[in-house]
This record gives C-alpha cells, sequence and structure tokens, in this order.
C-alpha cells in the first residue's frame, strides 16, 4: 500500500496509513515522514499495538531515545519504554474535580530538564469506551497570532521552570526509588524550531513557575495571558484514540492535556518514548 498522509485538523497533526511498523521503514518512508512532521508537527501512525521491542524500533527511526524519570514505569525488557496507567480503579481513584488530576493540565513533556525532549512517541494499547483523548495546542500558531511588540517582548524573556509549581492545577506525581527531583532549569519563553526557524511559545503551564525578572504577581499575569492565547480553539485539536494507534508528536511548539473523565474499572494503557533534543534557544 503507497503511504497516504492527510491532514488531521486545520491546527496540527496528520495521519499516515499504509505502513508496517514491525517492517523496517525506507529511507523514502522516513523522508516523507519527517518532512510531514516539521510541517504538521502530530503525526498519527495507524496500527495494531505494538511489542515493546517494535515500539522502540519505530521510535529510533527518529530519533535517539532517552531514559525517562519514574523508573518503577520503565518496561522491564526495554527500560526506554516507559508503560503508562491511567485506569480508575475504584470510584474513590477519580476525584470530583477532574482539575485536580495533573493529566489535565495542559503540559509539555520534559521542560523540567536542561535539555529537555524534543518529541514524544506513545501508543495506546487499551482504550476505555468513552473519554481519555489527548488534547493539544499548536504554540507556534499561537507565537505567530501576537502581534510583533508581543513577539518581541517575548524573545527578550525567560521563565523558570521546576518539577513542580503552585500555579499548576494538578499536584506532581510523587517520585520513588532512585528518582530525583530536578533542580530548576531556565529556558526562554518563546523557542526556534531548528529545521526550520520558526518560533513557538513555550511555556508549560504544568511546570513552567515564573518568568526571571518580574515580581510574581506580574509574571503571573503574563502567564495567564499567554495560557489562555494558547489554549484557543483555533490552535486546538483533540486526538479520539483508536486501538494501536502511535502518535509522534512536536514537544517544542505542542501541548497537550487529557479528557480525564472516563469511566472507573475501564483501563487506559500506553506506552512511551521521548526523544532527545537541544537545548531550548
Amino acid at each position: 500500500m503507497a503511504l497516504d498522509i492527510r491532514p488531521l485538523h486545520d491546527a496540527l497533526g496528520a495521519e499516515v496509513r499504509g505502513l508496517d511498523l514491525t517492517r523496517p521503514l525506507s529511507d523514502e518512508t522516513l523522508d516523507q515522514l519527517n518532512a510531514a512532521f516539521v510541517r504538521y508537527h502530530l503525526l498519527c501512525l495507524r496500527s495494531a499495538p505494538l511489542t515493546a521491542q517494535d515500539f522502540a524500533a519505530l521510535a529510533r527511526n527518529f530519533g535517539e531515545p532517552q531514559e525517562q524519570l519514574h523508573s518503577n514505569r520503565h518496561h522491564p525488557d526495554v527500560p526506554e519504554v516507559s508503560v503508562l496507567e491511567s485506569t480508575y480503579d475504584c470510584a474513590a481513584d477519580k476525584p470530583d474535580d477532574l482539575a485536580s488530576v495533573r493529566l489535565s493540565g495542559w503540559h509539555t513533556d520534559d521542560s523540567y530538564f536542561a535539555v529537555p525532549a524534543k518529541a514524544t512517541m506513545l501508543q495506546i494499547l487499551v482504550a476505555p469506551d468513552a473519554g481519555g483523548e489527548t488534547l493539544f495546542c499548536n504554540t507556534a500558531s499561537a507565537y505567530d497570532d501576537l502581534d510583533a511588540a508581543q513577539r518581541h517582548r517575548l524573545d527578550s524573556l525567560q521563565a523558570v521552570h521546576r518539577f513542580d509549581t503552585p500555579r499548576a492545577k494538578g499536584l506532581a506525581e510523587a517520585l520513588v526509588g532512585d528518582d530525583e527531583i530536578t533542580p530548576d532549569v531556565t529556558h526562554p519563553l518563546a523557542r526556534r524550531l531548528e529545521e526550520t526557524g520558526r518560533k513557538a511559545i513555550y511555556f508549560n503551564p504544568n511546570r513552567t513557575d515564573h518568568v526571571v525578572g518580574m515580581a510574581r504577581k506580574q509574571s503571573d499575569a503574563l502567564l495567564d495571558q499567554l495560557h489562555k492565547h494558547m489554549t484557543r480553539a483555533r490552535y486546538r485539536y483533540d486526538h479520539r484514540w483508536q486501538l494501536g494507534d502511535v502518535l509522534l508528536w512536536d514537544n517544542r511548539c505542542l501541548i497537550h492535556a487529557v479528557n480525564t473523565d472516563y469511566p472507573v474499572g475501564q483501563k487506559r494503557l500506553h506506552q512511551r518514548i521521548l526523544l532527545r533534543g537541544e537545548r531550548p534557544v
């Protein structure tokens, strides 16, 4: 079957059909996929569920996997793969205020590291009957739509990212075993995409604590303004999972969140790999 790439939404994303993800990908196919990734920022590869070994082999076509925080989630045979379960096992596990569930907050992966992951690859292995969608917003388009003065201001600002911040609505997951909370890091509020030079707002509402050089009140006001702007409907795509879907997305210019309103007792299970990036500039 010929490779078929078609947009998922005006805001971002493309669906890819015609691949057997258990087999090596040709150079021509990889060129097409990488070009589509740069253009659409998110690829949905339709597939059957993969073994952890095949999933890791697929990810290596797009970059170098890096070890993820929360070592208790590492796959026992393929440690670069994390197994992520977000099931509500019983009624007490599902809070009345779903905003308190960390996954429901907008975020980008790994920004609490000095060199955050460039991309995330995530495959759904078990899906609930309803809910559980992953939502995405395009912060490059959000940056483009700022006026020149606003862009100039963001270009001059840095922000501190922390493993946990009181600005986040949900509590950060506790670390266990040999995991350690990472030290605070500073990143630009607008970062450049290496392939194109395009800029994107780089603000992680779950991890960005404050803008450097601003009083807390002033910093919060700016971050709240950015949050409202970059999560507008025009920048947003909601992905309704089909069993086996593999999503590959760009953490440099997308934020994501989860619709955590899904049935109690219905498993929601993914496997994930993070791909190494470069220091934001």
